[in-house]
């Protein structure tokens, strides 16, 4: 869509609309805003003598909302600079009713922010357009009109600053106020395309931003449950159905090796019966890999120190926790834990390595450190990455700092509240 900007760039701009839309932007502008300065003062005036009287209220509560009009008529004035505009970030009542309207139009932010931006438009912006029309505008055109007010009255003021009584200077200051027309109008389409950038701005732009955040935190987060859920179901059908199977052929492979006699067949069947063993070991490591039980039943702490001992590097526990955390906030924490201790078996050469995690200032703070080498880095696939976004999407920080030589130190910060004090394992 072209706008004012476009236009001043281009060819023919002076014997185009353009100059004479910027003309309107502003000329609209200033009455606009003049209209708004006396709506509002007389609102909050009228209203505050009269609240006491419980009359005025009303009225002050109308005051409050006359930026939504305001804004309304704004973005269609846009339109005259040529700027794309979108429609007001206002939501819709959850219920019908003049109740509800009002409830959730004083909740916004968006009915605020254009109430701010009606009183800036009634008491700074509406003057400076109109001291653009009149200052670019006005004063050539006065110039120009020089010859014809000498003619009427037999001399002109010009500009308040000399008088012009004969027709040779009446003559030169038209002349110099025509020359003044050209740069005027360019002077007009840069203010009226200034003006209206701010204007987009003030009511769109941030209010677009806002509304695209907020849908990609809650896209997020919704992802992250659904992922949750499934790592969930999976374990619950692998734990009931697969895992289960296994478990009854290996005693069924272990009846048949009892029954059959010394030879090739019962060979057979204790490797068959070995193999399955190694199997259900595996699923069962799987399963604890997904959704480990002593997280769900426990708690955080219960289920590190399960992990530190699974460790084939030694690792030094220091907790303390508050008992049950959030179950996103555990899981996460969990997960990072559980990788940064495979990253250090699998990568490091670590010696021992370190787990510790306080919950300070209403924050889990998770820190793992080993002596190894170091030289990691969460870009080049440690598998720390995806974690770093499960982190975030719980406004959690994820840091990873590993020098060449080591040490390495993983940190992890969310903010949470505890929920309920651990549950004590059964022994």
């Amino acid at each position: 869509m072209r706008n004012i900007w476009r236009a001043l760039g281009g060819r023919g701009y002076l014997l185009s609309p353009w100059p004479w839309r910027a003309v309107g932007y502003l000329v609209s502008g200033a009455v606009c805003g003049a209209v708004v300065l006396v709506v509002i003062v007389s609102g909050v005036v009228v209203g505050a003598a009269l609240s006491v009287v419980v009359v005025g209220l009303p009225l002050l509560l109308l005051t409050a909302l006359a930026g939504i009009p305001v804004a309304g008529v704004e973005r269609w004035r846009l339109r005259i600079a040529g700027q794309e505009v979108a429609a007001g970030q206002h939501r819709m009542p959850a219920v019908p009713g003049l109740r509800a309207w009002l409830s959730t139009r004083l909740k916004e932010a968006a009915t605020w922010r254009e109430l701010a931006y009606a009183v800036l438009f009634g008491l700074v912006l509406w003057p400076l357009d109109a001291l653009a029309v009149v200052l670019l505008a006005g004063v050539p055109l006065s110039m120009a009109c020089t010859p014809l007010v000498v003619a009427v009255d037999g001399e002109a003021k010009v500009v308040k600053l000399w008088m012009v009584e004969t027709w040779p200077g009446a003559f030169g200051v038209a002349v110099l106020g025509l020359a003044l027309l050209a740069p005027g109008a360019y002077a007009l389409g840069c203010a009226a395309a200034a003006r209206a950038e701010l204007a987009r701005a003030l009511l769109t732009t941030k209010a677009e931003d806002s509304e695209r955040v907020t849908e990609l935190v809650r896209s997020r987060v919704r992802l992250v449950d659904a992922f949750e859920a499934e790592r969930r179901r999976i374990e619950r059908d692998l734990h009931d159905g697969a895992q289960q199977r296994l478990v009854a052929l290996t005693m069924t492979l272990g009846l048949a090796r009892l029954d059959a006699p010394p030879g090739p067949l019962a060979d057979q069947l204790a490797k068959a019966h070995a193999d399955a063993d190694g199997a259900l070991a595996e699923l069962r490591e799987l399963i604890h890999g997904i959704h480990p039980k002593v997280l769900a039943d426990y708690g955080l702490e219960a289920a590190l120190t399960d992990a530190a001992d699974r460790s084939p590097v030694p690792v030094d526990l220091d907790l303390d926790l508050p008992g049950r955390l959030p179950r996103p906030v555990e899981t996460a924490a969990y997960f990072v834990a559980r990788e940064a201790l495979a990253n250090v078996a699998r990568h490091s050469g670590a010696e021992t390595a370190g787990i510790h995690g306080r919950y300070d200032a209403g924050r889990l703070v998770l820190r793992i450190e080993d002596d190894g080498c170091g030289g990691a880095d969460m870009s080049q696939g440690t598998g720390l990455t995806g974690l770093a976004d499960r982190v975030s999407v719980l406004d959690g920080r994820l840091s990873l700092s590993s020098p060449p030589g080591g040490p390495t130190l993983l940190r992890m910060e969310i903010p949470c509240r505890p929920s309920r004090p651990a549950r004590e394992p059964s022994a």
